[in-house]
């Protein structure tokens, strides 16, 4: 069982603390509690000592007891003195949304980059909380491996978790320096990446499956995907891209999953464009579309060309007029940002939204052009074909004339002397 506590100062702010609530309750579920209880506290600010108030803890603590909470989690962060306050007087564990959110990633991280930045955002989260661990913490250490008798154990417990944070960033860094290998190995034959963004659950993995027959796991549960997926597409005008799966955003996203995340995210950072998934039937699509836009403006993203993909219109039942409202809602500061409304289930508006990418990608735009080449040419012959849209085939003597639409980094890889641009 779980209880959770918000603070409001308003109404305003109390019916966001609501909204705020209900998704705690689905991380808290995603995690495998159960919700016993729920409470918000209004207060002009925020009590040094306990967060809440004493008054508050009393009532907290009388409640967790009455329902035998296992765990109290407030949608706030804690710093190290509150937490450690708080259990002391609830009696029981008490954690905050950062170390919900990083419980579920550990549950969820599957590769060996993903575990290590998981890792790596639950010591940096830990390490300023050491002294709220308890007396076995502070045992006096000696011998070898600590620097005297007089060192404490938790100066030993700190410097290890020091030292293990520095091995993973360093072992990181080769993570990035590899992606980055890889990505230079992909331009030597351009291919633009698309990068999926959004809300987590806005059904990112869903669309994902459908444009690439990928397979990967999408369910309702929040941060279904954790580790970055990345396939090909063709668009109908026969060019191929990279289509990238990533993590999905989520309000107040901790800062430590931001840093730890970054060789992830910077599949994101690295697209040529942005395919922007929002909820359209959720009542928070507006919030959700902002939170997203504010991390990728924190991630360096926020200059990428983007489509915003209104997902899920299967269950808004909206027609062209009400998608276009419900654009206008969504992005009103952006009236010039491309927009269609699809449904990854259903299938419905998918090949609107191909064509819309294929319009929008501002790498390697497409040529039409004739290519003469000789008959015994088979592969000049299969590159027309596989990544160009061949229009018409003409057999002249031992030649053979084709018109195509194709890539231009395509058309630049082509003899010369064979291209005849129209």
């Amino acid at each position: 069982m779980e209880w959770k506590g918000k603070v409001a100062s308003d109404r305003g702010a109390e019916l966001k603390a609501e909204e705020s609530l209900d998704e705690l309750a689905d991380l808290a579920a995603t995690a495998g509690a159960v919700v016993g209880a729920r409470m918000i506290q209004s207060r002009p600010r925020p009590e040094a000592a306990t967060l809440i108030g004493q008054g508050k803890v009393q009532e907290l603590a009388a409640e967790a007891a009455s329902i035998h909470a296992d765990v109290v989690i407030f949608d706030h962060d804690l710093s190290p003195t509150q937490q450690r306050n708080l259990e002391k007087a609830i009696g029981t564990r008490v954690i905050d949304r950062t170390q919900l959110i990083l419980d579920i990633f550990a549950s969820r991280a599957r590769t060996r980059e993903g575990r290590m930045q998981v890792e790596l955002a639950q010591l940096s989260y830990l390490l300023p909380r050491l002294t709220g661990h308890g007396k076995e913490l502070s045992r006096q250490g000696g011998g070898i491996g600590t620097r005297g008798p007089g060192e404490t154990q938790l100066e030993t417990d700190r410097r290890r978790i020091e030292q293990r944070i520095k091995k993973i960033k360093d072992e990181l860094e080769h993570v990035r320096t590899g992606r980055a290998l890889h990505r230079r190995r992909r331009n030597a034959v351009p291919l633009a990446t698309l990068a999926l963004a959004g809300y987590t659950n806005a059904g990112k993995s869903t669309l994902f499956n459908r444009l690439t027959q990928a397979g990967v796991v999408a369910d309702a549960r929040m941060f279904a995907t954790l580790d970055p997926t990345v396939r090909p597409l063709t668009l109908p005008s026969r060019r191929r891209v990279l289509l990238s799966d990533t993590v999905g955003f989520i309000r107040n996203l901790p800062t430590t999953v931001v840093k730890a995340f970054r060789a992830t995210l910077e599949e994101v950072t690295e697209a040529a464009l942005i395919l922007h998934v929002v909820d359209a039937s959720s009542p928070s699509a507006k919030e959700h579309t902002a939170h997203v836009s504010a991390v990728l403006a924190e991630i360096g993203a926020a200059g990428i060309p983007q489509i915003l993909v209104m997902n899920k219109i299967d269950r808004v039942l909206a027609d062209e007029g009400e998608l276009e409202s419900l654009k206008q809602r969504l992005v009103a500061s952006q009236s010039n940002l491309r927009a269609v409304g699809i449904s990854a289930i259903t299938g419905a508006g998918i090949d609107s939204l191909l064509a819309e990418i294929d319009e929008a990608l501002p790498l390697d735009p497409l040529v039409r052009a004739t290519f003469q080449v000789p008959a015994g040419d088979g592969s000049t012959l299969a590159l027309l074909h596989e990544f160009g849209r061949v229009l018409e085939t003409r057999y002249i003597d031992d030649l053979c004339e084709v018109d195509a639409e194709i890539p231009k980094s395509l058309a630049r890889r082509l003899p010369k002397p064979l291209e005849r641009e129209r």
